[in-house]
């Protein structure tokens, strides 16, 4: 009796340690109403995208729903912020990418800092892009654009969903390996990049692979290669840029967050049925028409997944001599 005594006072002592009755309580109950996925995006890029396909299994896993806000601007610190400001119960996630952790060597001024004030929950999945030019570009491959960039320093513009974006990152990328220069263009988002390339305003543009595809079919836009480390799947007549550019490679990556103070315990609860979801075939299915492969791994792992990443995107950075802002 004595014994089973002092194991209960143990389990009670770890417990206590663990999380205060009042946050046990809330974890309980949790989610006790809808669950807001913040998307500091614009509406139909691929962070856009992803939120809503995962909002619908999740809603019916927790019996609540998960209800997409898009909440773009600059660099995606204005919804970042919001989530990293939200109270720290498990009703409010970041849909963040590698912007994010770009923004932490090109924004020094935001107003958060990622791995204090937010926490890893789940990574989603990883794609690669398409460069992609407007018709009226004289260049029918990738060699002859590098040639026309580098013979005209500066007269050509390209596009991009926005300061620190994988977009951006990628053409500032592409033109230091390059050794050619043009001048960057931010939007609001990837719609407003698009459109832009499209109808000639400015003529270059770095994009997902499934949305510019279709515009490429259909001869509104000329492709020129792929950013994978080999042909992509879905454009396997083009290119990869490494083809010419030994060693390049650029992608989207994509995964959730939440408030700092988040317990791990709703964080790896979140985790799970993310990770759930993203083994199912139909995912699977989905995520490769997107031109995506799910990203799996537990809070763990994508915590260290991030951390790696603000690393690797500093060193792209300052190769590409980008500007801090």
């Amino acid at each position: 009796m004595i014994g089973r005594r002092l194991v209960l006072a143990g389990t009670g002592a770890a417990l206590g340690a663990l999380a205060a009755p009042g946050v046990v309580r809330a974890q309980a109950a949790w989610p006790s109403r809808p669950v807001r996925i913040v998307v500091p995006f614009g509406l139909g890029g691929s962070a856009d995208v992803a939120a809503r396909f995962l909002a619908e299994p999740l809603s019916q896993a927790f019996g609540q729903p998960f209800v997409v806000e898009n909440r773009p601007g600059a660099g995606a610190t204005i919804g970042t912020d919001a989530v990293a400001k939200s109270a720290p119960d498990g009703h409010t996630l970041l849909l963040m990418s590698n912007t994010h952790t770009a923004n932490e060597t090109l924004l020094p001024n935001r107003p958060y800092v990622l791995m204090r004030d937010l926490a890893p929950v789940a990574a989603i999945n990883i794609a690669h892009h398409v460069l992609a030019v407007h018709p009226s570009i004289p260049a029918n491959n990738l060699g002859e654009l590098i040639a026309l960039l580098r013979a005209n320093p500066g007269k050509y513009d390209y596009a991009s969903s926005g300061p620190g974006t994988p977009y951006h990152v990628a053409g500032e990328v592409f033109l230091a390996m390059a050794g050619a220069t043009a001048t960057h263009v931010p939007f609001r988002g990837s719609n407003e990049a698009r459109t832009a390339v499209i109808s000639g305003t400015v003529p270059i543009m770095f994009d997902a692979i499934p949305t510019m595809r279709s515009q490429i079919e259909g001869g509104l836009v000329r492709g020129l290669a792929t950013t994978g480390p080999q042909r992509s799947p879905l454009m396997p007549d083009l290119p990869a840029v490494t083809e010419a550019l030994p060693g390049y490679e650029a992608s989207i990556w994509l995964g959730f967050m939440a408030p700092a103070a988040t317990p791990e315990a709703l964080r790896q609860r979140i985790n799970a049925e993310v990770n759930r979801i993203l083994a199912l075939p139909a995912t699977a299915a989905a995520q490769a028409r997107l031109g995506a492969q799910p990203m799996a791994m537990s809070v763990q792992a994508f915590d260290a997944f991030v951390r790696a990443d603000i690393t690797k995107q500093a060193e792209f950075i300052r190769m590409a001599k980008m500007t801090p802002t």
